[in-house]
């Protein structure tokens, strides 16, 4: 009977759960869609170009209300279950407040699971195939500019096109003083072969004595360690790469003794979020025992609502504390997290 019981209760706060995030989901899709409807009609970008960047993006934008989701979702499911009676028919029979937190957590822990796929798997592929969408898959414009650091040398390219495509780049080569030895600069350049050819190169070297010497070539290549992955990783936003892409990113930086900061904080965060979704989840059980039991759904509701933002905002503002003033990655990313888990564990322990 207890594991019946307990597999009800999974089963009730996932459904809930479900329900919350696809209206949430649809919200924030809504926005999404009305946001970039002022795109439509540049560069080949319509209507059905937005219809499926708007899909795409969906992953991400579930992955971001996750924690959120979990915490309305749960509340939600057990605030049914306690307002029909429900939980006290459970108690009576032999359930105690320690197996039903059990079951609820059993349950985030499916959530988080949940989560750390779509945000690390699908969430990443969806912004990358919305961001060749909106690019029009070809060769319109390229991007700003980029600058990258490759041992001694930097590279600037001023118009990516395509990963593996970009125009008008420079590459400026240093000696161990830091001072400038060399600068390349082609019009085109195609990463092929684990190289990047370049064409209609010009070359300019600075002597020791301060004299410059100018050649030209129509072709030659650069076997540097900025390979396409790197610039797909470096442009994309911190949110929208996988945790392996993050840490191939943040080799990179550290390698060429950049900072990585923002990227190494982002990590932490992906890697702490499935325990955000469950601390979440376990925050919602002692309202089933409390003040809410008795009320009605739009109240639980918007406690719910309350709550998940409040964590939200609260969390964000640890990562931008962090990194502004330099806190270890663990320390910014987890305190919010691990302050909510405590807080749970104890208003369950309060509830017995």
């Amino acid at each position: 009977m207890p594991r019946l019981l307990t597999f009800y209760i999974v089963r009730h706060v996932l459904g809930t759960t479900a329900v919350v995030a696809l209206a949430m989901l649809a919200i924030q899709s809504f926005i999404t869609l009305v946001t970039q409807a002022d795109e439509t009609g540049k560069n080949g970008f319509g209507a059905l170009q937005l219809a499926q960047t708007t899909l795409l993006q969906m992953p991400s934008g579930l992955a971001l209300l996750m924690p959120i989701v979990a915490m309305i979702g749960t509340l939600m499911g057990l605030g049914m279950l306690a307002g029909q009676s429900e939980l006290t028919a459970m108690r009576a029979a032999g359930l105690s407040n320690n197996r039903i937190a059990a079951a609820t957590l059993l349950a985030g822990a499916v959530l988080a699971v949940v989560g750390w796929v779509v945000g690390d798997e699908i969430a990443p592929r969806g912004e990358r195939l919305a961001a060749e969408i909106k690019s029009g898959g070809a060769e319109r414009g390229g991007t700003a500019t980029v600058w990258l650091r490759d041992g001694d040398e930097v590279l600037h390219i001023r118009r990516l096109l395509k990963e593996d495509h970009a125009e008008e780049i420079e590459i400026y080569a240093l000696n161990a003083a830091l001072k400038l030895e060399r600068i390349t600069a082609a019009k085109r350049a195609h990463y092929i072969d684990d190289r990047w050819q370049l064409q209609d190169v010009r070359e300019t070297r600075l002597t020791a004595e301060g004299h410059t010497e100018a050649s030209h070539s129509p072709a030659s290549s650069w076997a540097g360690s900025i390979t396409p992955n790197v610039l797909r990783l470096y442009l994309l936003e911190a949110d929208a790469l996988s945790i392996a892409g993050l840490q191939r990113l943040i080799a990179y930086l550290d390698a060429n003794h950049l900072d990585a900061g923002k990227y190494r904080l982002q990590l932490w965060h992906k890697l702490i979020e499935p325990l955000t979704i469950l601390a979440m989840a376990a925050f919602a059980v002692p309202f089933a025992f409390g003040s809410l039991r008795d009320s009605g759904a739009g109240q639980r509701l918007l406690m719910g609502i309350l709550l998940g933002v409040g964590f939200y905002v609260i969390n964000r503002v640890s990562l931008s504390l962090g990194q502004i003033y330099a806190w270890p990655p663990l320390l910014a990313a987890g305190t919010p997290t691990a302050a909510w888990a405590a807080i749970a564990a104890f208003r369950i322990r309060r509830a017995n």
